[in-house]
């Protein structure tokens, strides 16, 4: 980006607004109400993984979407190689890469370490609406990934 176009200064300030509204969206999957995502996207915003053509359009959608997470789902995200590029004073680009830990049957305490459910990267795209930065869409690429794990429930032996 020509710094004679957009000021340095105000570039980053985009780059780390961006880079703010990807952690966060993983935070709120993680650690917080899932559908509550929605708020990070534009009104017309999407989420789409090309691997069995899955594309969630408009916050609406995307609220359901999200919020229809299991609730006994244990998950964590780690987000790495984050690259933002402004591309004008009112769009932005993004990837980053993720490592996804999941299990669904949580019933609290601490479990065993597994292996990553998925390894791939997100390619984002920003805009800036009301001075707020915001994801106008969101792909998935996951080049590595397997199916949720379901955690067996131990039953007490009979006559115990």
């Amino acid at each position: 980006m020509d710094d004679k176009i957009i000021p340095l200064v105000e570039r980053m300030l985009a780059e780390r607004a961006c880079e703010r509204v990807i952690v966060d969206f993983i935070h709120r999957l993680d650690l917080g109400d899932p559908s509550s995502v929605a708020e990070l996207f534009t009104a017309d915003g999407f989420w789409y993984w090309p691997h069995g053509n899955r594309r969630i359009e408009g916050r609406e959608a995307l609220r359901r979407y999200f919020g229809s997470r299991p609730a006994d789902r244990l998950s964590r995200r780690l987000m790495t190689n984050i690259l933002v590029t402004v591309e004008s004073e009112t769009t932005a680009r993004a990837v980053s890469y993720l490592t996804t830990y999941r299990v669904d049957g949580y019933a609290g305490g601490m479990i065993e370490p597994r292996l990553p459910a998925n390894v791939g990267h997100y390619e984002d795209t920003f805009r800036k609406v009301d001075g707020a930065w915001l994801l106008a869409g969101r792909t998935v690429f996951l080049p590595f990934g397997a199916d949720t794990e379901r955690l067996r429930t131990e039953r007490p032996s009979e006559g115990a």
